[in-house]
């Protein structure tokens, strides 16, 4: 009977509080992604190219795991909290039949179990189907292909994952135990109250308002505007002027509100009036929480847009040749020459690359003039640093780089025998590639031994060799015969190796360079690959992407349960206003409406707070101390800014609708539980 009893219970819980039993399953899936990390493909292949710096994440995943369970701590208290005073008068009966405190208790605990074990059971398979599509999704978009997959099940993942759920619900529930069982069965019984509120002024309250208006743009206008680097002052000042600014701006809210509504009084109908005081009030009593659940939704927010975008322009950018090759020629073609080897390879030219003669520079008479492409450079807004550090020391030849265009799919630059281009290695984001472009496109000629070389008004930025072995902060690209007369050493710099499309497609492309980088190895020849570079560029999408993406999630679904439950909370605090209006001959319907619209606005105060927050968080990220991969543009970074947002509305949609359908049931419940 006990048992069945639990059983019944539980079942209830689930049902009447589908809000919290659907926050704790997504958060199930969180934590298993999270923890079973290790054993996805693209982990288990950056093991091989980037040990130590995984090794580095590994040890991190245990510090994000902990703070994740401190975090989902306070969403399950509060969710049991509501559980429980909303079974108050359960409990006061079972008391007054003479149930045992700790057999009331027990029974409880078991419930709590049950559930736990069910959203357990529920999490874990979902869990597994979607990091299996993570992987495979990731594995598409890196190269890896699908021959490079194999089914992952973390058992290590599975154990932290139930034994961290497992203690945070027990915690939880002997906390709220402990404060049960100070009470006696007539505190049980009585009527739930809201809690008294302390008045406030309407110059205070103005104040608060004010002044939180005030920091939060101050926050904003540091952020975007004055935080270029990391300087503590100026980051310290913008999360105490952020921080400050929400709790103060919640804080003087209610006021504002109370301003509205008087000022809209005369020509309110039916429920309005009534809709109103309440949001009203619930601002003036769940102030702090509010603040807390904004800022939540702020690092929401800001971590998911971050990681979504960085991460998938570094996984998907970088790539020219797949091999450059150093040494000495015979060598190099003795290598080229093996069947294994030459039957993967699509095309491999020579990589002409060197630093301009001495005689050039020398402190007399200059044969190269840079005098004109200096004045274009100074006609450009911020171009002072530029022109500081102004030094063109290298040249490339124009063959080379137009094969390594060829062979990527790109058009040839295809200059004459009076122009020259130039190159960097820098890119043409940011401030560099703006000043460049604009400088070069007002017809600028660099003189050369007395010749005018006119530079075409497009600069070129593709890396020209496989990794970063050489970065250029600038070069001349140029006519094969000015490049034998500049050049210092008139021998190719490396050979560029590309692979073929049908071994890339078949394969995928990591699993084809790697094939390649074994074969290349056993010859003893020197060279660079494109692994160390899908290294580090995946390395960048687990640890800023997968991490970032983790802890967005989460703060949301904690932001949005620690929201809806602190409305059902006062909803239920202050029931018998709804008995009072069904007795007044209120409209079942229209009591029903008026909570929707209560919970549309209750939520939007939260949410409109951080997207705008979230926005400058992002404009500071992007334009200060973060930097995207080269080629990147600001239209491809606002498409995933955008699909991260419209995902965050979508969710918080979905929660509105959860939290109206549970406010709505206590509603109806109210006329014939609570009327008579």
């Amino acid at each position: 009977m006990f048992f069945k009893q639990v059983w019944r219970n539980s079942a209830k819980n689930r049902k009447g509080n589908g809000l919290f039993f659907g926050s704790l399953v997504i958060a199930i899936i969180a934590f298993y992604t999270l923890l079973s990390l290790g054993e996805q493909d693209v982990m288990r292949y950056l093991s091989k190219v980037e040990s130590d710096a995984v090794g580095k994440l590994m040890m991190m995943l245990p510090v994000v795991y902990m703070v994740s369970l401190f975090f989902v701590f306070f969403l399950v208290y509060f969710a049991c909290r509501y559980q429980a005073d909303s079974r108050r008068r359960e409990f006061g009966m079972y008391l007054m039949l003479g149930m045992k405190r700790s057999r009331m208790f027990f029974m409880q605990f078991c419930e709590i179990f049950w559930n736990s074990m069910i959203s357990l059971l529920i999490g874990i398979p979902v869990a597994l189907f979607l990091t299996e599509v993570i992987s495979l999704a990731t594995a598409k978009v890196v190269g890896l292909g699908i021959i490079g997959h194999h089914f992952s099940f973390s058992v290590r993942g599975v154990l932290w994952t139930v034994c961290g759920f497992v203690i945070v619900q027990m915690l939880s529930m002997l906390i709220i135990c402990i404060q049960l069982g100070r009470m006696e069965p007539a505190d049980f019984l009585r009527s739930d109250a809201a809690k008294k509120q302390v008045p406030m002024s309407t110059a205070k309250s103005t104040v608060f308002f004010a002044a939180g208006i005030i920091l939060l743009f101050a926050a904003y206008y540091l952020g975007i505007f004055r935080m270029r680097t990391l300087e503590l002052a100026v980051a310290a000042a913008v999360f105490v002027c952020g921080i400050f600014g929400t709790f103060f701006f919640y804080r003087g809210l209610g006021g504002f509100l109370g301003r509205l509504i008087r000022k809209k009084n005369r020509n309110a109908v039916g429920l309005e009036t009534f809709t109103a005081r309440q949001v009203q009030e619930s601002v003036i009593s769940q102030h702090k929480s509010l603040a807390v659940s904004s800022l939540l939704l702020l690092m929401a927010f800001a971590c998911t847009s971050y990681g979504m975008s960085v991460g998938i322009t570094r996984a998907t950018s970088g790539r020219t040749a797949d091999f450059s090759l150093f040494g000495e020629e015979a060598d190099i073609d003795r290598v080229m020459e093996n069947e294994d080897i030459r039957e993967m390879v699509k095309d491999s030219y020579p990589m002409y690359l060197s630093i301009i003669k001495d005689e050039y520079w020398d402190d007399g008479e200059k044969p190269i003039d840079l005098s004109n492409l200096e004045k274009a450079i100074g006609t450009v807004e911020g171009s002072e640093n530029m022109l500081e550090n102004l030094h063109i020391n290298y040249v490339i030849a124009e063959s080379s780089y137009n094969r390594m265009q060829k062979a990527m799919g790109k058009d040839e630059i295809g200059l004459n025998d009076s122009e020259i281009a130039i190159y960097s290695a820098f890119g043409n984001e940011g401030d560099f590639g703006r000043i460049l472009t604009e400088a070069i496109g007002q017809n600028v000629s660099v003189g050369i031994n007395g010749t005018a070389y006119e530079v075409v008004p497009t600069p070129y930025y593709d890396n020209i060799v496989a990794d970063r072995a050489i970065t250029i902060y600038m070069a001349f690209i140029v006519p094969d015969e000015l490049f034998g007369e500049l050049a210092k050493e008139s021998g190719p710099y490396c050979r560029n190796v590309h692979l073929t499309d049908e071994v890339t497609e078949e394969m995928g492309l990591m699993q084809a360079v790697q094939k390649l980088d074994g074969k290349l190895a056993v010859t003893g020849i020197e060279y660079d690959s494109f692994l160390a570079g899908i290294g580090r560029n995946l390395f960048y999408t687990v640890s800023a992407s997968y991490l970032t993406v983790y802890l967005g999630i989460l703060f949301l679904i904690i932001s949005n349960t620690v929201i809806g439950l602190k409305f059902l909370i006062h909803q239920r605090q202050t029931k018998h206003r709804y008995v009072t209006l069904a007795m007044l001959g209120a409209d079942t319907e229209a009591m029903c409406r008026s909570v929707g619209k209560q919970i549309q606005t209750f939520f939007l105060l939260v949410l409109g707070v951080s997207v705008v927050s979230s926005a400058a968080a992002i404009c500071t990220m992007f334009t200060s101390f973060t930097r995207l991969p080269v080629g990147t543009s600001v239209e491809t970074l606002t498409v995933y800014v955008t699909v991260a947002l419209t995902v965050f509305v979508l969710a918080e949609l979905i929660y509105i609708g959860i939290v109206k359908r549970t406010a709505s049931r206590e509603i109806r419940l109210l006329k014939t539980e609570d009327r008579g």
